[in-house]
C-alpha cells in the first residue's frame, strides 16, 4: 500500500502522478523526515520543521538535498495541484548508497476527534529507547512493534520507558505530566523534541506557567493529576488512562494552553502566506 495520499507527489522538485510513487524511496537506505500539518494548503510552523530537518541531517553527517526555498516551492506546487482542506505533508530526504532523493507528499491524516479531546485517549507503557533520539530518522522495526501493540491493546499512543524505568517520550509525541499547575516533561537531551512541544514550552514561559524538566519514573505516574501528549496531529491531547492508571482530562490549564497554541499556529500560517 502506498504511503502517498493524493493524486500527486514531488520527487527531486518534479511534480509527478501518485501512481509512480515507490515506497522503496522511503523504506530503503536511511530516511530523514518531517511531518507538517497542513491547513487549507498552508503548512503550520514551516520554518521550525525545516530547521529541525536540517538538524537531523547534520546529526547524521549527511547533506541537505533541498534548501528552504526548494521545499517552499515544492509545497506550493503540490498543494496547487492537489488541494486538500486539511492533511499532513511529509518531507523525506533518502540516502541509499550513492542515490540521493527528496520527496514531498501528502499522507493520510489521523486527527483526534472532538470526543477524544474532551474525554482523553488510552495510553500504554512500552519499554524501548530510540537509538538517536535527537534526529528524526525512520525506525521501521520499532514503529512496526509499537503499531501492533497499540492495535492489540486498543490504545492511541505508546509511552516509551527506558532501561532505568524512566519515561522519555511517546512513540510519535512528547509527553507532559501535570500536578499542582506545574508541567513536567523530559529534558531535551533524551528525546526528539517536537515542534508542538517547543511552542508549548515557550507559551508556558511567556504566561508564567511553572514547568520542570525531568523524566518521570514509570512507577510514579499515578502521583500526577493529568498527562497529555503533544504532536503535529494531536496538538495537545489528554490521556484518560495509561494502562490501569486514570487521569483528570478536564483541567482548565490544558484548555488554556491548547488555545494559546492554536493562535500561534495561525500566526505561523500567516507568516508563510506573507512570504
Amino acid at each position: 500500500m502506498s504511503e502517498c495520499f493524493g493524486n500527486k507527489f514531488i520527487l527531486n522538485g518534479e511534480l509527478l502522478p501518485s501512481d509512480l510513487f515507490d515506497n522503496a524511496l522511503v523504506l530503503e537506505g536511511d530516511s530523514v523526515y518531517e511531518v507538517i500539518r497542513m491547513v487549507k494548503g498552508n503548512p503550520v510552523f514551516f520554518h521550525d520543521h525545516i530547521e529541525r530537518l536540517s538538524s537531523s541531517v547534520k546529526f547524521l553527517g549527511k547533506e541537505m538535498l533541498a534548501d528552504l526555498n526548494d521545499l517552499r516551492s515544492a509545497i506550493i506546487s503540490l498543494t496547487d495541484s492537489d488541494r486538500k482542506k486539511e492533511t499532513n505533508l511529509k518531507i523525506v530526504f533518502n540516502y541509499n548508497g550513492v542515490a540521493r532523493n527528496f520527496l514531498v507528499y501528502n499522507i493520510e491524516p489521523s486527527y483526534p476527534s472532538a470526543e477524544q479531546y474532551k474525554n482523553g485517549v488510552k495510553g500504554i507503557l512500552f519499554h524501548a529507547e530510540r537509538k538517536d533520539p535527537q534526529s528524526k530518522v525512520i525506525n521501521h522495526r520499532l514503529r512496526s512493534e509499537i503499531y501492533h501493540r497499540l492495535i492489540l491493546e486498543g490504545a492511541y499512543e505508546a509511552i516509551l520507558v527506558n532501561q532505568k524505568n524512566m519515561i522519555t517520550e511517546g512513540s510519535r509525541s512528547n509527553i507532559f505530566f501535570l500536578k499542582d499547575n506545574t508541567l513536567i516533561t523530559a529534558p531535551e537531551n533524551v528525546i526528539l523534541s517536537g515542534i508542538t512541544r517547543k511552542h508549548i514550552i515557550e507559551i508556558c514561559r511567556m504566561e508564567n506557567i511553572s514547568i520542570g524538566f525531568r523524566c518521570v519514573n514509570a512507577d510514579e505516574i499515578s502521583d500526577y493529576e493529568s498527562v497529555f501528549m503533544t504532536g503535529t496531529s494531536p496538538m495537545l491531547l489528554p490521556f484518560c488512562c495509561i494502562g490501569a492508571k486514570f487521569f483528570n482530562v478536564q483541567l482548565a490549564l490544558m484548555d488554556r494552553i491548547r488555545e494559546l497554541y492554536r493562535k500561534r499556529a495561525e500566526e505561523s500560517i500567516n507568516r508563510f502566506r506573507s512570504e
